[in-house]
Formats: C-alpha cells, structure tokens, sequence
C-alpha cells in the first residue's frame, strides 16, 4: 500500500499487512524461526528467497518494518531490541573511529552515556551543543562532523529544536541528521519532510503503547539504507517474533491512544501552570512554552510527556509528593497507557537550564484526567504542607 493522498492514521492502520498470504488474517501472525529450510541446493545458493535466517526476520518482521517505513516515509527500516540499541545502530551506521558527533545537550541520559563510554572507546568523538543553536550549527560542523544528533522536544526539559534549519546547516557541510523522534512518533512529526536522514524511535514507547514489550528501530532514506543495513546485520540485532508482533497490534491503535494522551496532557498541563505549587509547565503545546511557535509550524499534535517545574522545597516535601500518589506511578520508561512520574535527571555540558525547584517528569496516560488532577491536587497539597 503506497498511497500518498492516505493520513497517516489510515498508514498506521492498513500498511504492513500480508492477509493475501496469511489466510486473511487481519494482522501478520507471530513466527518464532531461527532455521529456514530450502527446497534444494540450487534455491539455497541462489539467496534469492524472501527469508533466510530467523536473525534477518520473519514475515513477522516485514510486516512491521513495512508498515513503520510507509508511516515514516523513508526507504527502510530496520528493528531493533530496545531504543537505545537503535539509536547505537544509527550512529554505528554514519560514524567510524576518528569521526566526529554533534550531539544535543537535551538528549536522552542513555545517549549521553553511550556517547561519553563507548562512541568514545571506539575513537568517535563528541561535542555537546545548545538545542536552541538553530542554523548556528554550522559554526560546530567540523571537516570530519559526520552527524547532527537531534531529539526534539529533549528529554527531560523538552526544549524544541529547529530541525529544518541543522538540517540545511548539516547538509551543506556533507554531514548527516539524525533524529530521536520518540516523543512525537511519526504520527505528529515527519522526520524526513524535515530534513532528517535517519529517523530513531523508541517503539518501547508509544508503538507499543502497553508497557511490555522492549524494541526500537531506523528508518533511513534511501541513501544511508545500504549502510545501516549491513552494520545491522553485521552486529546482529534481532528482534523476537513475539515483540514485532506486539509493537504491530500497537500500531493500529496509536492514532487515537495519542489523541487521548494529548488532550490528557494538554487538560493536567493548562490545569498544573495556575497551582500555587508549580513553578513553570514544561510542555510545547502550551502557548506560554518558550518552544510553542516552531511547535505549532513544524508538529501535528502533542503527546502525552512533559515536565513540571515546582516551587523549591525539601527533598521529604518531594517524596512526601510522590510517594501517595494513586494513579501516578512512579517507574521509568513512558508511552503506555499508563500515568507515571519521576523526577527529572538533568545533565548539560554546554546549555543552561536553571531550576530553583525539584523537577519532575510527568506521563499522561488514559485516565480520566479529573481523576488524574484530583491526584496530583492531593499529592500537591502534601507538597506545600511539608515545604
């Protein structure tokens, strides 16, 4: 199905599916395979069939990696365990030993670690930048800058980043845009009308959308395919057929478990910006985010994640806060149909981000947001009662 008039919640929803060769099967089935068998000698050297080992996929695999490549618009995508093994394989994929990474000071704390421990022992090295530094990347690009890492809105403190405009800064020095583009999916930001080369999503997150099942994947344009392809294969990422099968079925139900997750957000976040007990709301889609406008041009929508800034208190106020609260869990990850809150780890090498109180990260999930309000209302309260 290539369709170019289709939205893409009806992409999300029909691409991908094999039912001519699954007996109608809405959905691609799961196929658990590590050996494929060959009719003969001649079929097996030939290594024209469609599947040839279970490491390289399954019709499971290539229903998935089909569907999340007519959704992003790029050539190719390829799966992965986790998204953090994917955003390792996109850098893998354009860098090698005495290259170097412009990477965004917002990024994920897992990238930064990768960044600082393991590019570097492979003799990549990287400089941190300003997320708000726009066309003034260029300035950073060096004769052996191989990429630009964006990841916009930026973990923990959700600044917005220009993408069009690194993007053409990028390109016109021979460098490469790489995108961590889990908070919007490719439902509310397209990564390649943007400029970007290499699309990384935590599927963990919203494709998923249920809080279990671990994966990740690239969608490449058509140029950096080949690359990615071979250090994919050569490292031997594998997803199981069970996981592709979850991320599938997740899916077809993105589309409106985001539009709820947004209106949750948009209801908790309006609703936490007029509290006694909030400092700022850190969240785009509000009008009085600093990120707003190139939100409103660049992005169709919002998700569920954004940060909170509260008035300074103790660190007994803070558990006080979170330790009774009902609906909000408190666990790492986010994306599922579940509220959760932690508090912000912030790190920045070159940017500034002050905060005079705690921050903490909120997900809205698929609550009914006046119950998630009368909780964090509650919770709130024990805030300012142990300041």
């Amino acid at each position: 199905m290539t369709d170019k008039t289709l939205k893409p919640e009806t992409v999300a929803t029909h691409a991908g599916r094999m039912s001519e060769t699954h007996f109608g099967v809405v959905n691609t089935p799961v196929y658990r395979a590590s050996t494929i068998l060959y009719p003969d000698l001649a079929a097996l050297e030939a290594s024209t069939a469609p599947y040839s080992y279970g490491r390289r996929g399954t019709p499971t695999h290539r229903s998935l990696e089909d569907a999340l490549t007519e959704l992003e618009g790029g050539k190719r995508t390829l799966l992965c365990p986790s998204g953090l093994n994917a955003i390792a394989l996109a850098v893998l994929s354009v860098c090698s030993a005495g290259d170097h990474l412009l990477m965004v000071d917002s990024c994920y704390e897992p990238t930064r670690k990768l960044c600082d421990r393991t590019f570097k022992r492979f003799g990549i090295e990287t400089t941190y930048y300003d997320p708000l530094i726009g066309a003034g990347i260029a300035e950073l690009i060096r004769p052996n800058t191989a990429a630009v890492f964006c990841e916009s809105p930026g973990s923990q403190t959700f600044e917005v980043q220009d993408i069009p405009a690194i993007a053409r800064a990028a390109h016109d020095r021979n460098a490469c845009v790489l995108l961590d583009n889990t908070w919007a999916t490719p439902l509310l930001f397209n990564a390649f009308e943007h400029g970007v080369d290499l699309s990384i999503q935590a599927a963990t997150k919203y494709i998923g959308g249920h809080a279990d099942v671990m994966l990740g994947y690239v969608t490449a344009n058509e140029s950096h395919t080949p690359r990615l392809h071979q250090i994919h294969g050569d490292m031997g990422f594998y997803v199981s057929g069970d996981d592709a099968y979850l991320a599938l079925r997740g899916l077809r139900t993105m589309a409106v478990r985001l539009a709820q997750h947004q209106r949750n957000a948009l209801e908790l976040a309006g609703w936490l910006e007029t509290h006694a007990a909030v400092a700022r709301v850190l969240y785009p889609a509000l009008a009085s985010d600093p990120g707003h406008a190139v939100w409103v041009r660049d992005f169709k929508g919002a998700s569920g994640l954004f940060g909170v800034e509260l008035k300074p208190g103790s660190k007994a106020a803070l558990a006080a806060f979170l330790d009774g609260l009902k609906l909000f869990g408190m666990g790492y990850s986010w994306g599922g149909y579940e509220s959760l809150v932690v508090p912000a780890h912030i790190h920045r090498t070159v940017s500034h981000f002050a905060a005079s109180g705690p921050v903490i990260r909120l997900h809205a999930g698929l609550e009914d947001a006046g119950d998630l309000k009368a909780d964090l209302n509650a919770g709130l309260a024990r805030y300012i009662d142990a300041r």
